[in-house]
């Protein structure tokens, strides 16, 4: 079973599963033929009826016709949907959609409510262990989603200090990357929005420790968010979010403005 699903859903994976196997036995349809029928070999059916995997909406279709359940089985697809986003970021996420600002440090990446789709689609895409395609279809429109909060009202601010590494890393191939850069620089106009680039040659130490994001809601709570590899963490606590703050202040002090930032990055987009 995935371990990146919440309880929630691989509950309702094995809920589904077992209602497909009642249905088959109750109808007299072997797995073999449904498999047959669905075009999957019989371990791969087994293991959405025993709720290992989440059944798809073909064995769904399938089993409902076979087993004449007149859509009763198509039905269950609705609270099958992939989750829209990983189980370590879906707390953050609830937290950005009610923030006022949103401090974001990125050593690595481009920053989730700064990519294109189709560097969102490449990131997502090329996960390990790989997602199925329509997992990959409801993140990255997941994804896309969260970036309205960019020009929604009331309007939030935001601060994004990119690593220079974020900038250099090819993801997908350099056209993509260029196109990338050349987003960040629109994006960069809004008058809510602060870029800044963190050169190689600029980053104090604690840069290198990772990610962090701090935000304010609309009620004033104030959290910080870190993500590393399979994990991810939301702090409340007044000392966790004093010392996450200290760090970003002491980046971001040695980040470049915002119009040596935006220089930096059309030089580096010119050279793809």
């Amino acid at each position: 079973m995935a371990s990146g699903e919440s309880q929630q859903a691989q509950q309702n994976w094995r809920y589904c599963g077992g209602q497909i196997k009642l249905w088959r036995e109750e109808a007299g349809v072997s797995r073999q033929e449904l498999a047959g029928e669905a075009g999957y070999d019989y371990e791969y059916v087994k293991s959405m009826e025993c709720g290992r995997r989440r059944p798809t909406l073909r064995l769904l279709q399938v089993a409902d016709q076979l087993c004449g359940a007149r859509g009763k089985l198509v039905a269950a697809h609705e609270f099958l949907k992939p989750e829209p986003f990983p189980q370590r970021t879906q707390q953050y996420v609830l937290v950005e959609a009610e923030a006022i600002t949103v401090q974001w440090y990125e050593t690595m990446l481009i920053p989730g409510l700064l990519q294109t789709e189709e560097y969102a689609r490449e990131l997502i895409g090329n996960d390990c262990p790989p997602l199925d395609e329509e997992t990959i279809e409801e993140r990255v429109a997941a994804r896309l989603k969260r970036q309205e909060k960019l020009t929604g009202k009331p309007l939030a601010h935001f601060t994004f200090v990119m690593h220079e590494a974020a900038l250099r890393a090819v993801v997908g191939d350099q056209a993509v990357m260029r196109r990338q850069l050349e987003y960040l620089l629109k994006v960069g106009e809004l008058r809510n929005v602060t870029l800044q680039v963190l050169p190689f040659a600029l980053a104090p130490t604690v840069a290198l420790s990772g990610a962090l994001i701090l935000v304010e809601t609309v009620e004033h709570d104030v959290y910080a968010h870190v993500e590393a590899q399979e994990t991810g963490a939301l702090y409340a606590d007044g000392d966790k979010i004093s010392a996450l703050a200290q760090r970003y202040g002491m980046i971001r002090s040695q980040a470049l403005n915002v119009e040596e930032s935006a220089r930096f990055m059309r030089k580096l987009a010119e050279e793809l």
